[in-house]
């Protein structure tokens, strides 16, 4: 049976920007701490959150920290690690470094330099969503208008200064799309950005 033309889609894959922060809008302290990040009651939720992501955009130190969920055996983990542990392995991870000697991971290819085009192709090409970690990398797809949507996790504490979540000279309008609240005073915000360039 032949499928009518207009039936067919494109579906181009979306740039995600995950990230939680203090109520002030940091995602580490000024001593580049973020061990006031509460998580309880979160895992679960994110794990749903990322399960459709192939592929994971890092910079070396969110990378480096999240090999924690890289071990080859899991069951060692809390409960509440292991789910999301299985679906991070899963999925391809890009490094992007001028220090990292090498992939040392699973499904990890390392990047010397953060190359837009790169990032656009990416988008066009990949069958799964992408996210982006890190507010540095995240800063630098925001500004070039490739970063689709971005899922905060509010913590409620303010912690006077640290690393922003974005940069002081970004402006862009977002569009509210779903928010969800913890009993822990943990609020997550989704947000799509208009006027993203494909």
């Amino acid at each position: 049976m032949r499928i009518p033309h207009e039936t067919y889609s494109f579906r181009m894959s979306k740039l995600i920007y995950i990230t939680s922060t203090s109520l002030d809008g940091c995602v580490e302290d000024d001593t580049g701490a973020f061990d006031w990040v509460n998580p309880d009651q979160v895992h679960a939720f994110i794990t749903e959150l990322v399960r459709p992501i192939g592929t994971y955009l890092y910079g070396r130190r969110l990378y480096e920290t999240m090999a924690y969920f890289d071990a080859p055996v899991i069951e060692d983990y809390p409960p509440e690690h292991r789910d999301f542990a299985r679906v991070w392995q899963k999925a391809e991870k890009i490094v992007f470094s001028r220090t990292l000697a090498g992939a040392t991971r699973r499904n990890t290819r390392v990047e010397r330099d953060f190359n837009l085009e790169v990032v656009r192709k990416l988008k066009r090409e990949s069958e799964h969503d992408i996210n982006i970690g890190g507010a540095e990398l995240a800063g630098l797809a925001l500004e070039a208008d490739l970063v689709d949507e971005c899922h905060l996790f509010l913590n409620p504490i303010v912690v006077g200064g640290g690393k922003p979540a974005f940069r002081a000279a970004l402006r862009r309008n977002l569009e509210l799309l779903e928010t969800r609240r913890f009993s822990t005073g943990v609020i997550h915000v989704r947000y799509r950005i208009r006027g993203v360039t494909p």
